[in-house]
């Protein structure tokens, strides 16, 4: 299988689910398993209005390519697409989606599981979440303070 096949982006605009997981989809496959991640309306007992991503945006593809292609070398899979959102999303738009074909389940199951939770420890992409009074960054983390512009002396 290659890589090449494989859909990973990055996206400002609404995740076409279907038509991701279409493309994972081919006549010598099994099963299809996704992960459909999306925003709900609480976070920690607090009404969330809304969520905004970030990402430092190179790195996060960079890593994301390499958990497909780790994802390829670890399991039985023939296709994958990985996607994640990028700026303001409203209560219920999905904010990542992982879909993976196999020839059969077991090895669905196990890589689509191993993509999320990658993802979320490796993939430089931060959350911030909006209340009716205040916002924070998701558990603690903090997005990377840009390099300040040099002054001329």
């Amino acid at each position: 299988m290659s890589m090449d096949e494989d859909k990973i982006a990055l996206l400002r605009e609404p995740i076409d689910r279907a038509a991701l997981t279409q493309h994972v989809r081919a006549g010598k496959d099994g099963a299809i398993v996704a992960f459909d991640g999306f925003v709900r309306n609480e976070s920690r007992g607090r009404a969330t209005s809304y969520l905004e991503y970030e990402a430092y945006e190179p790195m996060a593809v960079v890593k994301m390519k390499e958990i497909v292609a780790q994802i390829h070398e670890k399991f039985r899979i023939h296709r994958m697409a990985m996607v994640h959102r990028l700026g303001r999303l409203d209560i219920g738009e999905t904010s990542v989606f992982i879909a993976v074909s196999a020839p059969h389940r077991g090895a669905a199951f196990d890589a689509c599981r191993y993509a999320i939770d990658s993802l979320k420890k490796t993939v430089p992409i931060w959350k911030k979440e909006y209340f009716a009074d205040g916002a924070v960054w998701a558990e603690g983390e903090l997005p990377p303070t840009p390099p300040s512009a040099k002054t001329a002396s």
